[in-house]
């Protein structure tokens, strides 16, 4: 999967790109992203890529010029133009449902504002889809595009150590929070591994996180719950794994 990201700073991005798994991502060849300064695009003597508001108002809005152009030049770039995406507070709220969709695109294009934001007739001429990261204004569109970036890769074939793993995560199949999990030691500072978790009965075990999935997600989220419905064979049913996580050793002795 290939990621553009369009912004006024691409050097914000230089230590990201080189942690962890979007490392070993990049070097299998299972994503790719390019960094492009809007910068590169200005004209004039001054290069200009940001002006003030017309009607007045705080602070100064990127201008279009620099943004169609470098649009125009980036998508041949690659075999498919790509999906072409706007972060801006006023967007489609990013969830994993979104992210979900998002993975399905083979070609991402990143639209990171800055200042006041951009002008409104990017939004208006280019159409693209656009996103907010949450109820919040940050600096600009560069950290919540490397959030964007950090979801959507776990949904790609290969990235993962274990291919299961997003599968069992909150708000991913099931729509719930993810069940509680502990590793060693057994017992910390008088807090103890639940017992059901150290019988090796795989049947308990499971049932055991489904309802400590279900409960939590009550206690914190009740909004993610789904209504119960009344009518007996329309009772939805969560979908059991049919496969467990592998365990982190046996039980210490």
């Amino acid at each position: 999967m290939r990621f553009d990201v369009l912004t006024l700073f691409p050097d914000l991005f230089e230590s990201y790109l080189s942690q962890s798994l979007l490392k070993l991502a990049i070097q299998r060849g299972l994503v790719s992203v390019k960094l492009w300064n809007f910068r590169d695009w200005a004209t004039g003597k001054r290069k200009s890529v940001d002006d003030k508001p017309y009607g007045g108002g705080p602070g100064m809005l990127i201008m279009c010029p620099p943004v169609f152009d470098a649009i125009e030049a980036i998508q041949p770039d690659a075999e498919q133009p790509g999906q072409l995406v706007m972060l801006t507070p006023q967007g489609r709220k990013l969830d994993q449902k979104l992210v979900e969709e998002l993975a399905q695109h083979k070609r991402l294009l990143l639209l990171c504002g800055r200042y006041e934001g951009f002008d409104d007739r990017i939004r208006q001429g280019l159409q693209p889809l656009e996103v907010s990261v949450g109820d919040f204004i940050c600096n600009g569109g560069e950290v919540p595009a490397m959030l964007m970036i950090d979801a959507i890769i776990r949904l790609i074939p290969g990235v993962l150590g274990d291919e299961t793993s997003h599968k069992y995560e909150s708000f991913s199949e099931s729509g719930l929070l993810e069940y509680p999990q502990f590793t060693r030691p057994r017992e910390f500072r008088g807090m103890t591994v639940p017992e059901v978790l150290l019988n090796g009965n795989h049947a308990e075990i499971q049932r055991w996180q489904d309802q400590q999935s279900l409960q939590r997600t009550q206690e914190r989220r009740g909004d993610l719950v789904p209504p119960v419905v009344d009518d007996k064979d329309k009772k939805p049913k969560r979908q059991r794994r049919s496969k467990m996580r592998r365990d982190p050793g046996s039980p210490e002795s």
